[in-house]
């Protein structure tokens, strides 16, 4: 996740794909058990799908808020929980 530029996001597949194995899931329980969010910004990592996914082990509510607040921060444009112009702000290392 460190590797994730600022100002880009990438995805738990990408991710997962990237470290040899397709466990997405895992890759989403090791965003939710980070310890140092935002240091290690696991706000950059979002569903396939362009949508910002959960945030903190949480699907919905004040963490969704917190995680758009902080990819907002970056640049990084979301509308109705997408992300906007998803293609060129994706990282693919």
């Amino acid at each position: 996740m460190k590797k994730i530029p600022k100002g880009r996001v990438s995805t738990y597949k990408i991710i997962a794909n990237k470290i040899g194995t397709n466990a997405y899931r895992a890759v989403g329980n090791a965003c939710r058990r980070n310890p140092n969010p935002p240091t290690i910004p696991c706000h950059r990592v979002v569903r396939s799908d362009g949508g910002v996914g959960g945030f903190a082990g949480e699907t919905s509510g004040e963490q969704i808020k917190k995680k758009v607040m902080l990819l907002k921060k970056e640049g990084i444009k979301v509308k109705n929980g997408k992300i906007i112009d998803f293609e060129e702000v994706l990282h693919e290392f």
